[in-house]
């Protein structure tokens, strides 16, 4: 299939001639507007306020999860639940190398180093076949019960697996093997709101679950995010960690622990309960998109990438496969060039300098993505 076809169907899908295309914009065609300003009325717009209380309460509802702590963004949900997880400095998490590098950061806000295991081609996520032979071969349990890596001699002190463009990794092997080591498990969902893996959402799978907000995500309030969890401590903790550890009273200022300023405001809450209100209709929207790509596509040499089995994909956003790194980059550059925004997958986690010395065993699936996946515009379509 020639590229040209490629950016006629994109355009003629989304209703534009020459107009630019972005990758995934945001939609305010709800009572955004509404919530706001009756927030900005109200004068709480900072981290106490009606929305803020409301918007967990629909993550809730929604996940089917017992407790939903909303902070800033999805690297403040994820570096705190990281400590409530009980990582430490100079500790071990495995992660994999294709996600994005927030995933990555937040494991270094503590001082802890990364890990890498490799990702399932079907599925965009860590494959829990790499995870146990990993974690057979490479790691053993010391006298205190302790998980550790036999070449460093570093605890392993959690894993945290991505669903890669909202396809839901298959998570439950992911859990078994999790829970067969005693090592915590930690979802990175900030793609996948509204995804599910045999019928239960993401996020809903490990000790704590964490969503992102921000502006490219299916739904935003600017930025934000969320953690999820059942565990009524971790639940309790979440929103006293995120709120500077302040106790409780009527005007002293005390503190028990080391806190952080990771709130969610009341302005970007109010924006959040909006958009929620629209989730399922943009999901539905977004799904209707991928099946005219996979329509598409299904007459060409380029491969559209389709949900895996079990799972029900948000599409967060569409992508696809094409035959080798040379065709990539002439496919990224001619689409470009004509007004139709396209991007690679992310540079691996451990080709970056940053983390060039963490540990990882064989990366051939990730690598072998990372030379052929594009990924096309996504926005809900008006």
């Amino acid at each position: 299939m020639k590229f040209e076809e490629v950016v006629s169907f994109i355009k003629s899908t989304f209703g534009v001639k020459d107009e630019f295309i972005p990758l995934h914009e945001p939609r305010f065609i709800g009572k955004e507007r509404e919530y706001v300003m009756d927030c900005i009325d109200s004068t709480f717009v900072s981290s106490v306020g009606k929305y803020v209380n409301l918007f967990e309460d629909k993550v809730k509802e929604f996940t089917g999860a017992k407790y939903a702590i909303a902070t800033t963004n999805g690297s403040s949900a994820l570096h705190l639940s990281l400590i409530l997880a009980g990582v430490k400095r100079d500790e071990l998490v495995i992660t994999q190398s294709l996600t994005f590098i927030a995933t990555c950061n937040a494991i270094s806000y503590i001082g802890a180093q990364t890990l890498f295991v490799d990702v399932d081609r079907n599925t965009l996520g860590m494959s829990a076949e790499k995870l146990e032979s990993f974690l057979k071969n490479e790691s053993e349990i010391n006298s205190k019960g302790e998980l550790i890596h036999k070449e460093s001699k570093k605890r392993i002190a959690a894993c945290v697996p991505m669903h890669t463009f909202g396809h839901a990794l298959e998570i439950d092997s992911i859990v078994e093997i999790c829970n067969k080591y005693n090592l915590p498990l930690i979802e990175d969902a900030a793609e996948s709101l509204g995804s599910s893996y045999k019928g239960t959402q993401t996020g809903r799978f490990g000790l704590l679950g964490t969503f992102s907000f921000n502006g490219n995500k299916t739904i935003t309030c600017g930025g934000g995010g969320m953690i999820v969890t059942d565990d009524e401590q971790i639940g309790y903790m979440a929103k006293h960690l995120s709120t500077q550890a302040k106790m409780p009273h009527r005007w002293n200022f005390e503190h028990d622990h080391i806190g952080y300023n990771y709130r969610l405001p009341n302005l970007n809450a109010a924006m959040a309960c909006a958009q929620m209100e629209q989730l399922d209709s943009f999901i539905e929207n977004k799904r209707e998109l991928a099946s005219k790509y996979a329509s598409f596509f299904d007459k060409s040499s380029i491969e559209f990438i389709k949900e895996p089995i079990h799972s029900k994909s948000n599409y967060w956003l569409n992508s696809v496969l094409l035959n080798n790194k040379d065709e990539r980059d002439a496919f990224l550059e001619f689409t470009n060039n004509h007004n139709v925004m396209t991007r690679p997958v992310w540079t691996l986690m451990n080709k970056l300098d940053m983390f060039k010395d963490a540990y990882h065993g064989d990366l051939s699936n990730a690598e072998w993505l990372e030379e052929r996946l594009v990924n096309i515009p996504s926005s809900v379509r008006i």
